[in-house]
C-alpha cells in the first residue's frame, strides 16, 4: 500500500537566515528522508553546526522532531541519533476525486502513509451533498486509524475539473454541474479545523509523478487519459506550473483538425477530449457494437486483447500524439508521463503517442526526452496531495503553527 517516501523542495537558507526558514527546511529534509543526522542537516544546509543544533532542539522540545537509534557519521561529543519526524507532530488528509471514484488517504507529516481506501462518490450532484459525503468518509477513515480530527494539520483535494487554487474553487467544471464558484477549500477548512486547498486532479499526479522520480526528470508534464484528457506541469525547480489563473495545463480542449462536428462537454467543437479521450473511444465502440458500458469495460477489452478496441486506441493515440508534439515544442519537457486506468493495461497508447511525438516534434526538443507510463498509478494524485499538505505544514508560514499546536 502506498509509495516510497519523496522529495520535498527546500526552502534556501543563508548563514543568517530567518529562524521559520531554517525550521521548515529542517523539518521537509527530515521528512523526505534527505537528512537523519545531524551532520547530514549541517551538510544539505551549509548552516553552522551551532545553528542547526539550536533550532533541532527546539523541534525536538516541541514535539515535532523526535531522535530514534543511533545511526553511523555523527559528529565529536555527540552521539548521531537518527531523525525523524515525530509519529504524532500531525497528519494530512488528502482526497483524490475522481469522475467515478475517490480515493483517500491519511499519512503523517514524515510520510507515512497511515490508512488508504477507495470511496464512492458521486460529483454530479450538488457540492453540498457531495462534501457531506466525503466529509463523513474522511472522519471515517480517521476514526479507523483512531487518529483524533484535532490531529489533521492540512486537507488537500484534487478536482476533475477548472480548479482557482488561490480560491479553493471549482470553475464552470464540465462534469460537475453547480459546482462553479463553490467555497470547496473554505467549506473543508472549516469542517476539519485545518488549512484546505483545493486543486486540479492531474496537477496533484504531476507533483506526485515529479516528486517520486529522480529531480534531473524534470520539467515533466503528466497527461492523464481517461473520461476526459489532462495535463499537468512541473518545472525544472519540482514546482506545479499553474499559470495565472490555474488553468495551465488544461490540454483537453485544444482544437484538432477535421472534427468540427464533434461536441465537446463544454461547449466547443473539435477538441481533443471530446474526439481522444477514454470517452470518446467508449462512444465510438458502443455504436459500432453496442458495447462496453464504462472505462473499465474498455480496459478489460484491452487486456484481452480485443482487436476494434484496440484499433480505436490506437487512432486515439495518434491524435493525441499531435496535440502532444506541439506542447513539446512548447514545454520542452524533459519527461512526459501517462496516467488513467487506460494507460495501465496495456502499451497501445503509449506506443502510439510515442511514435507520433518523435515523428513530428524536432530533433532538439526530443534528444533528452523520455516518455513512459506513470511510475505511481493510480497512486500519483494522492502522492501528490500528500506531498503539497506536508510542504503546507512544514512552509515558513505554517512551521510557527505547528510548534504551538502540538502540546
Amino acid at each position: 500500500m502506498g509509495w516510497e517516501p519523496v522529495r520535498l523542495t527546500v526552502p534556501r537558507t543563508s548563514g543568517r537566515a530567518d529562524g521559520d526558514l531554517v525550521l521548515s527546511g529542517l523539518t521537509r529534509l527530515i521528512a523526505s528522508g534527505t537528512a537523519e543526522s545531524r551532520a547530514e542537516l549541517v551538510k544539505r544546509t551549509g548552516l553552522a553546526r551551532s545553528t542547526v543544533n539550536s533550532h533541532l532542539d527546539a523541534l525536538i522540545t516541541s514535539g515535532v522532531v523526535a531522535e530514534r537509534g543511533a545511526v553511523g557519521g555523527g559528529g565529536r561529543g555527540r552521539p548521531a541519533h537518527r531523525l525523524t519526524i515525530a509519529p504524532r507532530a500531525g497528519v494530512v488528509l488528502a482526497a483524490d476525486v475522481g469522475a467515478h471514484s475517490t480515493r483517500l488517504a491519511v499519512a503523517d507529516l514524515g510520510q507515512d502513509l497511515l490508512a488508504e481506501q477507495q470511496v464512492a462518490l458521486d460529483i454530479s450532484v450538488r457540492p453540498e451533498k457531495a462534501l457531506d459525503v466525503l466529509t463523513e468518509q474522511l472522519r471515517a477513515l480517521l476514526r479507523n486509524s483512531d487518529i483524533a480530527t484535532d490531529e489533521v494539520k492540512a486537507l488537500v483535494m484534487g478536482l476533475p475539473g477548472p480548479v482557482d487554487p488561490r480560491m479553493g474553487m471549482p470553475v464552470r467544471p464540465p462534469i460537475m454541474p453547480g459546482w462553479d464558484g463553490f467555497p470547496v477549500g473554505d467549506t473543508m477548512a472549516d469542517r476539519f479545523d485545518c488549512t484546505a486547498s483545493v486543486d486540479n486532479d492531474v496537477n496533484l499526479m504531476a507533483l506526485g509523478e515529479a516528486r517520486a522520480l529522480p529531480a534531473e526528470e524534470s520539467p515533466l508534464l503528466f497527461l492523464k487519459i481517461g473520461t476526459g484528457i489532462g495535463g499537468g506541469i512541473v518545472s525544472a525547480t519540482g514546482e506545479l506550473h499553474r499559470g495565472s489563473d490555474g488553468a495551465a495545463g488544461d490540454i483537453g480542449h485544444i482544437r484538432v483538425p477535421g472534427a468540427d462536428d464533434v461536441t465537446c462537454q463544454c461547449g466547443n467543437v473539435g477538441c481533443v477530449e471530446a474526439v481522444a479521450s477514454a470517452a470518446a473511444v467508449l462512444r465510438g465502440l458502443r455504436s459500432e457494437a453496442g458495447g462496453p458500458e464504462t472505462i473499465d469495460d474498455l480496459a478489460r477489452l484491452l487486456r484481452d486483447g480485443d482487436a476494434l478496441a484496440i484499433r480505436r486506441i490506437r487512432t486515439a493515440a495518434a491524435t493525441i500524439g499531435e496535440v502532444v508534439a506541439m506542447l513539446v515544442h512548447f514545454y520542452n519537457p524533459k519527461r512526459i508521463v501517462l496516467g488513467g486506468l487506460i494507460t495501465s493495461v496495456g502499451d497501445d497508447l503509449l506506443a502510439g503517442i510515442r511514435s507520433v511525438v518523435y515523428r513530428r516534434a524536432l530533433p532538439l526538443a526530443t534528444r533528452h526526452l523520455s516518455l513512459a507510463n506513470s511510475t505511481l498509478g493510480r497512486s500519483a494524485g494522492l502522492a501528490g496531495a500528500v506531498v503539497a499538505g506536508i510542504e503546507n505544514v512544514l512552509s515558513p508560514e505554517g512551521i510557527p503553527v505547528l510548534v504551538r499546536e502540538i502540546p
